[in-house]
């Protein structure tokens, strides 16, 4: 007869959190532009992050920017004023490493103005009055609560990737990582909070996660293309994409679809909360850890 294993307890996570931007800083110098030894695709489908998120992260800011006044609730508008804060400085961090690419001799420029007519021009203003414009900006806060979804789910990844330690990868880049994917799971409920706040449809939350999937994954498939076509040392030798996933997600060297596919089903909940998703007290020992935070604070 077998014996019924007792349920994990996890422990209590903390409440009335003040969501607070840090000021890092990184040095890029000694970094290499394979900063996973030895591994030039598993490197390129993490750094796909360095040229969406600087252009993403600012379209955040600015529609948060633009939701403030819609607020009701004083919490919430704390979180977000912390959010807004928290992501303008991952735009510019990540916007940083983009300039080390350069310097490397992988000139990323191209695909990132792609990304920033995404974001701009496809996803910006538009010029819309009245209804219309309130109508807009709600819709685009549910895409970015679908695409937080994810960056909360990859910062809980890579918080907890010993694949990436283990291989030996770069410890300025994974601090650089854990930082932001901790802060991502630190606030991984207010972008979710808000749209509740402001729509809560269930259809309009379906909607916007088809929407997320379909331009996240051609984002990154043309980004990993291009990164593995620019790479100074690779030469166009491996052809990038998506399928790489295959070796890369079971060696624990990034996330697998098999992961990612299990998060979305969860969003597709009536019941999903981003607070399942992840532990804000793990975030926050990493935050507690990290040398950049660290260092911010002196």
């Amino acid at each position: 007869m077998s014996v019924q294993q007792p349920p994990v307890r996890r422990p209590p996570e903390p409440e009335n959190i003040v969501l607070q931007a840090r000021d890092v800083r990184f040095d890029w110098s000694d970094v290499p532009l394979h900063w996973i030894p030895r591994d030039p695709v598993a490197t390129h489908l993490i750094n796909v992050l360095h040229m969406l998120l600087p252009a993403g992260e600012e379209w955040f800011v600015k529609v948060f920017k633009e939701a403030v006044p819609y607020i009701r609730d004083d919490r919430l508008r704390e979180d977000v004023l912390g959010f807004i804060g928290q992501e303008a400085m991952h735009a510019a961090s990540h916007d940083a490493v983009l300039d080390h690419f350069v310097e490397q001799g992988l000139d990323v420029r191209p695909f990132v103005r792609q990304v920033e007519f995404v974001f701009e021009d496809l996803l910006g203003d538009r010029g819309l009055t009245g209804d219309r414009k309130r109508a807009w900006l709600f819709e685009r806060i549910a895409l970015i609560a679908a695409i937080e979804h994810f960056t909360g789910v990859l910062g809980d990844w890579i918080l907890n990737a010993k694949a990436l330690d283990e291989a030996g990868a770069d410890p300025m880049m994974l601090d650089l990582l854990r930082w932001h994917g901790a802060e991502e799971v630190e606030h991984r409920h207010v972008a979710h909070d808000l749209f509740m706040h402001l729509d809560g449809s269930y259809a309009a939350r379906l909607r916007a996660m088809g929407e997320t999937i379909t331009m996240l994954g051609a984002l990154w498939h043309r980004g990993h293309r291009f990164l593995m076509a620019r790479d100074p040392i690779v030469r166009g030798r491996i052809k990038g994409g998506m399928r790489h996933l295959r070796r890369t997600g079971p060696a624990g060297l990034t996330p697998s679809g098999r992961m990612v596919g299990a998060s979305v089903a969860r969003y597709l909940k009536r019941s999903y909360s981003p607070l399942n998703e992840g532990s804000t007290s793990q975030a926050l020992a990493y935050l507690a850890a990290s040398p950049a935070a660290r260092a911010a604070l002196r």
